[in-house]
């Protein structure tokens, strides 16, 4: 039997047997030439629950690696590049200490926000499939379309940063292998539009990938693509500052009056670009908007929130020690002059064609990139519109379309439609608002506290009862009212970024 779309409603509710025609011709089919005893074949229960969920949903394949895989695949994103620019800003001391305070801030807020992936009982309670669906059921309320709102803006944001970034790399590709070629003569100055067209043209086709879990083999592709460009980044930071023969930077950051792109730093500027800083930081760890969409493709036994503390363990440790070299060694090597992408700060000669390798690594871990974050997005949009208009063909029909070696693809007209509307509109901003750091800062602000910690610490509160005013409550209280003050802190500098930004800028006619 082909797989049923994820966004579809469950055929089974707490094991009770629905009498379908789809169902029972599969009943059919399997019982009739595996029964091995009278037994086996008049109970076609204890068959249909060997396919299935306890929810009645096709049975979870995912494993403690391919969560690891989706969880690096979302971490370790464009973001890496910018934190040698985020160092820089707030200096040897601040800027590692601010890395690992956000590193444990999200591996705790994770291992809360796992546990409310069931509610009641972490091992036997009822799912919740989304992020949504766990703030439905712990808090319910505005505070659920609060978060909906929230969360779906942060993921359409990040679908427009990610497709910024990768042109960023396609023009740096196009751009070094211009300068080799005229020797340094022609200037290879370009237009970015076209390679976000091109960008965008891809991510229509990999749209089409009906659910989540079916992207599994583009996370592990993306992920291993990403530890390629980041180890890229951090030996050419080595090899810098061995160059060099010294290690650049200062304690406290860059300093008033350094010649910058943008003009002179003064102290406002150099205030406004450490409160950017932290949105960057917070940019880079953030993941947990589709934690709990990640958890739900873990098969069980063990209890799902089991294999995802331990992925979350892994991919956290790993992004981390990744995140302090290249942002570290990044800006050993250039200063206060740590540009906003690592990669563009290595010129467009020896060794070209290493930088693009790093920078073909970072679209082809982008384009995998922008699935995990939008297929949740895609699903919830996919889910209302069937439930809205159940009886329409074109929303919830589904049609077979062989494919030669490749099997059945089971075609949605609505899926097609709305899924390549979405990637077009997010081309067009990205190409009306090419600002990479400024955009990454706003994401990052934007999104990391209520996000990151306030909903996960507040469905937690409810999940274990925790009484008011206890030590406890207290204590996790203070935890997200610090980094609520965090957030406003980078939003106000992300956004005076974006306002400087504005005062150069030309709609359509962004050139590199």
């Amino acid at each position: 039997m082909l797989p049923r779309s994820r966004t579809l409603p469950p055929r089974m509710n707490h094991a009770a047997y629905e009498e379908r025609q789809d169902i029972r011709h599969y009943m059919q089919v399997e019982i009739q030439p595996k029964a091995q005893s009278e037994t086996e074949a008049m109970n076609p229960l204890s068959n249909y629950s060997k396919c299935f969920d306890d929810d009645g949903r096709l049975k979870r394949t995912g494993t403690f690696w391919t969560a690891t895989s989706h969880i690096i695949t979302a971490v370790i994103g464009s973001g890496v590049l910018s934190l040698a620019w985020a160092i820089a800003q707030l200096g040897w001391v601040a800027g590692p200490a601010v890395m690992m305070l956000f590193a444990i801030v999200i591996l705790y807020t994770s291992s809360l926000l796992s546990q409310c992936y069931r509610t009641g009982d972490p091992v036997t309670g009822p799912r919740n499939y989304t992020y949504m669906d766990a703030v439905k059921a712990n808090l319910g309320g505005r505070k659920v379309a609060v978060c909906g709102a929230i969360q779906y803006l942060n993921l359409f944001g990040i679908a427009i940063g990610y497709t910024i970034a990768a042109s960023v790399s396609m023009m740096a590709i196009k751009r070094s292998n211009c300068f080799h070629k005229s020797g340094g003569k022609d200037p290879c100055h370009m237009s970015s539009n076209g390679y976000m067209i091109t960008f965008g043209i891809t991510e229509i086709i990999f749209s089409q990938i009906p659910d989540f879990d079916q992207v599994w083999w583009l996370s592990i592709v993306a992920a291993v693509m990403s530890f390629t460009y980041s180890t890229v980044g951090l030996s050419l930071g080595i090899a810098k500052v061995a160059e060099n023969g010294i290690i650049k930077g200062s304690l406290m950051g860059i300093s008033t009056g350094t010649l910058t792109k943008a003009g002179t730093v003064t102290s406002m500027q150099k205030l406004w670009r450490s409160l950017q800083a932290l949105g960057a930081i917070a940019f880079a760890y953030s993941y947990s908007i589709i934690l709990l969409e990640i958890q739900d493709t873990v098969k069980s036994p063990p209890a799902e929130y089991k294999t995802m503390k331990k992925a979350t363990v892994l991919s956290v440790s790993v992004t981390t020690v990744f995140y302090l070299l290249c942002g570290c060694m990044g800006y050993a090597a250039f200063g206060d002059y740590s540009p906003g992408n690592l990669l563009t700060g290595f010129g467009f000669y020896n060794p070209y064609w290493l930088l693009d390798i790093a920078n073909l690594a970072i679209v082809i871990h982008l384009v995998g990139a922008y699935q995990v974050y939008c297929q949740p997005l895609y699903a919830f949009v996919e889910k209302w519109s069937a439930k809205r208009w159940s009886k329409s063909d074109f929303i919830t029909a589904e049609y077979d379309i062989p494919i030669p070696f490749c099997g059945v693809y089971q075609l949605n007209f609505f899926r097609v439609t709305w899924r390549t509307v979405f990637v077009v509109v997010t081309t067009v901003i990205a190409m009306l608002m090419p600002f990479f750091n400024d955009v990454v800062g706003i994401l990052g602000a934007f999104g990391f506290w209520p996000l990151t910690v306030y909903f996960p610490v507040e469905m937690y509160i409810s999940q274990k009862k925790i009484k008011w005013w206890s030590t406890r409550w207290i204590a996790l209280q203070i935890l997200s009212f610090t980094c609520l003050i965090v957030s406003l802190a980078a939003a106000v500098g992300s956004v005076a970024g974006v306002l400087l930004d504005l005062k150069t800028y030309k709609p359509f006619k962004t050139s590199y």
